[in-house]
């Protein structure tokens, strides 16, 4: 174990998904049997599941697919810390939260994703939009 309670126990995984719905169940399928058995708590895992199926649900519901079609997922898991990205080919503005409205019938997606993450942001480059979320603890990105 390191100095900041991790192990080398580490990896990364990209996964590219087609720009349908049937990516949000096959994203977390992927997710939860990559993570299996691994050294990240339950908790952090399924909490990464929920923020990885909104951000891909938003994707498809607001973004574009990439020049290939799809939308990227990417995943870098460092015990117990998990920072993961979303990114598709962007969309008519930036994601935000949606100010909380209790009779809504969506606009929770990210407003989901900041309860859960420990932080997380918006990268607007190239024609791509990305979103990315630490999970389990800080990232090692400059916000």
């Amino acid at each position: 174990m390191t100095e900041d309670g991790s192990t080398n126990d580490s990896w990364v995984r990209t996964v590219r998904l087609a720009f349908t719905s049937d990516s949000v169940p096959e994203v977390r399928r992927v997710f939860t049997e990559d993570l299996a058995g691994s050294l990240v708590p339950t908790e952090v895992i399924e909490e990464t599941e929920t923020v990885v199926s909104e951000l891909v649900a938003n994707a498809l519901l607001h973004g574009r697919p990439l020049p290939d079609g799809t939308i990227r997922v990417h995943w870098k898991v460092r015990p117990p810390r998990i920072e993961i990205e979303v990114s598709d080919g962007g969309g008519e503005r930036s994601p935000q939260p949606k100010p909380q409205t209790p009779w809504a019938n969506s606009g929770r997606g990210l407003r989901i994703v900041r309860s859960l993450a420990h932080e997380w942001g918006v990268a607007d480059e190239d024609s791509r939009t990305t979103v990315w979320a630490a999970m389990g603890g800080p990232s090692r990105r400059r916000v």
